[in-house]
Order: C-alpha cells, then sequence, then structure tokens
C-alpha cells in the first residue's frame, strides 16, 4: 500500500531508479500512445469572417466546401453553406476564388449581403 501511495504522491528522491522509471513510463505514455484515443485531432476553421468593408460581410471558405459545386451554383451554395454555418441569411454578390503560385484553388473569398 505504501508503494502506491508514494507512486501517487510522487515521493522518490529524483535521483532515484524509481524517479527515472516513472518519468520513463510517462515520456512513453505522451510518445505512444495514439492521437485517436483522445479524439482531438486539430481542424482548421472551414469558414472564416473577416473584417467587413463598405456594408459588405466577407468570409474565407475552404475550397473543400465549394469543390464539387458547379461554378454556376457557387454563390447559392455559398449562402446554404454561410446559413448553416452562422445562423444568419446571407446573399452572396461575389465569390472570388483564391489561387496559389501553380493556380490551384485554395479557398474563396464570398462577399455578402445580409
Amino acid at each position: 500500500m505504501s508503494g502506491v501511495k508514494r507512486f501517487l504522491f510522487w515521493d522518490y528522491p529524483r535521483a532515484g531508479w524509481q524517479y527515472d522509471v516513472m518519468v520513463g513510463l510517462i515520456v512513453a505514455f505522451i510518445f505512444l500512445t495514439p492521437r485517436e484515443w483522445f479524439r482531438d485531432q486539430p481542424r482548421a476553421n472551414s469558414i472564416v469572417m473577416l473584417p467587413a468593408e463598405h456594408g459588405e460581410t466577407v468570409f474565407w471558405m475552404d475550397a473543400e466546401q465549394l469543390s464539387n459545386t458547379p461554378e454556376a451554383a457557387r454563390n447559392t451554395e455559398a449562402s446554404t453553406l454561410l446559413q448553416a454555418r452562422t445562423g444568419k441569411k446571407y446573399h452572396v454578390v461575389r465569390l472570388e476564388p483564391i489561387v496559389d503560385s501553380e493556380q490551384e484553388i485554395k479557398g474563396f473569398m464570398a462577399f455578402t449581403t445580409p
């Protein structure tokens, strides 16, 4: 019982072998435990509200949000996604693609009015 008590209250001297074993177990747990066990995967926001300008509200939307949507229907789909995400109805006036140096679409700037 005293061994468990000493383990729980970390009662071993710093230079002792028990201390080294405990630290080793903790480090092994940190580095060997799969991330999926805790379900804390980092996830970037797919829609971000940016500062407004000239009465328009601007949103950045991840390219994956509109990747399967035909170009003619993107404004409508963007409005639907914004309403589902924010709970407010927005009308997308303009949707500008954001491309990288290789001309791949990385996201969209959605200019909206309430």
